[in-house]
């Protein structure tokens, strides 16, 4: 039975097969699972399972394709990252296209498409370099809308009474998507209107940018049960998203 030949990873030199391939598969979990945490606390449609396969299928088809290559071959290894990222392409496409006519998942997509290249990299031999990628892509992913926000002119910022009607229970993962959005609710309280088909309205009170405000209605229609969303200030400037 032939031996594997070692795996050689940065800072570390030539290891173990079997040690090497464990270092990459414990990596390409934990820094898969970091980024599908952040996207699951926003209740985003690629969570921490999600996120985690992607990384460790796009490490694991780089790591045995590399071992694959004869010696003295003259094959072309980044042919490995260029399938990986068409067919990452297809999970990001349907993470875009699920929300009922609104263009709305590209981070989602996006997301998707960088956590394979963290495996990718983990896969060729890099795990401290994915680490250093993953700590930049969280940053983004967590300090990108206070930034934005703090940039915004505060004197822009308004008041708004949304009002949310859903069949079933929606209040726990309207209140996620909006403190990802804002830093606080003001008020929030939930009504039944219909008890034979569970018919609710959801009232929230929030202050926000007007532009951060109509991305926010558009992510909240996203939700499976919501049927329908208006939302105005107090000066009575009434929006629908049906």
């Amino acid at each position: 039975m032939k031996t594997p030949d070692p795996i050689i990873l940065e800072l570390l030199g030539p290891v173990n097969f079997y040690l090497g391939m464990g270092i990459q598969i414990v990596t390409a979990l934990f820094l898969g699972g970091l980024v599908g945490l952040d996207r699951e606390r926003k209740m985003k449609s690629a969570g921490i399972k999600t996120n985690i396969l992607i990384c460790l299928g796009a490490c694991l088809y780089t790591s045995v394709s590399l071992l694959n290559i004869p010696e003295g071959s003259m094959a072309d290894p980044n042919r490995i990252a260029a399938q990986i990222v068409s067919g990452i392409g297809f999970l990001g496409a349907g993470a875009i296209i699920q929300s009922r006519g609104h263009v709305i998942g590209l981070t989602t997509a996006a997301t998707i498409w960088v956590v394979a290249a963290i495996g990718l990299t983990i896969g060729s031999g890099y795990p401290f370099v994915a680490i250093l990628f993953t700590v930049t892509i969280l940053v983004v992913l967590k300090l990108l809308n206070p930034i934005y926000n703090l940039i915004l002119l505060q004197k822009d910022f308004r008041t708004y009474h949304v009002e949310i009607l859903s069949h079933g229970r929606v209040k726990n993962q309207v209140k996620q998507m909006i403190l990802a959005e804002v830093n606080d609710i003001n008020e929030m309280s939930e009504e039944v209107l219909n008890t034979s088909n569970d018919e609710r309205i959801l009232n929230v009170y929030i202050t926000i940018h007007p532009r951060r405000m109509k991305f926010l209605a558009k992510e909240l229609k996203s939700v499976l049960k919501v049927e329908k969303i208006n939302y105005h200030t107090s000066e009575y400037e009434t929006h629908e998203d049906d």
